[in-house]
């Protein structure tokens, strides 16, 4: 596993084997990689942002480390209302779906338009999954309150991807590895 220095928080390193796994599997092919951590933008939808291996350990931690990624990429107004539409979100139902995928999402205006943020955890964590098996790839979404359509297409986008088992074990290898 790719080790960090301490002073450099996981949520802001961008590992690029997952940059280019994930590029690749979203737009057919992977574009020349930034090296440092901004938000990707890909045309799909506005606004990305990519992680590799995050720290959490918890459901709402994962949740508020990938907010926390959004937020300090700006693409994020009020972390607080955004919070509070993904664990109302989260209350209603679990976002964690099967073969270890999780997709927390919340609709607010805090955004203007979709954003996305991914993150790995080798291991899994307990996210409540309708299998019971723990989360290992995490797809965070907030959109504004008044468009679906974006919402609903990139959700049903993902869900396509990663019922790939090969997909999903690339993006889980690709955030590990060192590339």
């Amino acid at each position: 596993m790719r080790r960090f220095p301490r002073s450099t928080p996981r949520a802001h390193v961008l590992g690029a084997g997952l940059m280019a796994t994930l590029l690749a599997l979203l737009l057919g092919s992977a574009p020349a990689l930034a090296k440092d951590s901004r938000p990707v933008e890909l045309p799909l939808t506005s606004g990305k942002s990519v992680t590799g291996v995050v720290e959490s350990s918890t459901k709402d931690e994962v949740i508020e480390e990938l907010l926390a990624l959004l937020v300090q990429a700006g693409r994020i107004k009020d972390r607080t209302v955004a919070l509070k539409a993904l664990t109302e979100r989260e209350r209603k139902m679990s976002t964690g779906m099967q073969n270890g995928i999780a997709i927390p999402h919340g609709k607010s205006d805090t955004v203007p338009s979709l954003v996305s943020a991914v993150g790995i955890h080798p291991d899994g964590i307990d996210f409540d999954s309708i299998d019971g098996c723990p989360s290992r790839i995490f797809i965070l979404t907030v959109s504004p309150v008044n468009r679906s359509g974006p919402h609903i297409q990139f959700l049903a986008e993902i869900s396509r991807l990663l019922n790939d088992e090969n997909v999903r074990e690339q993006l889980v290898h690709a955030a590990t590895e060192d590339d």
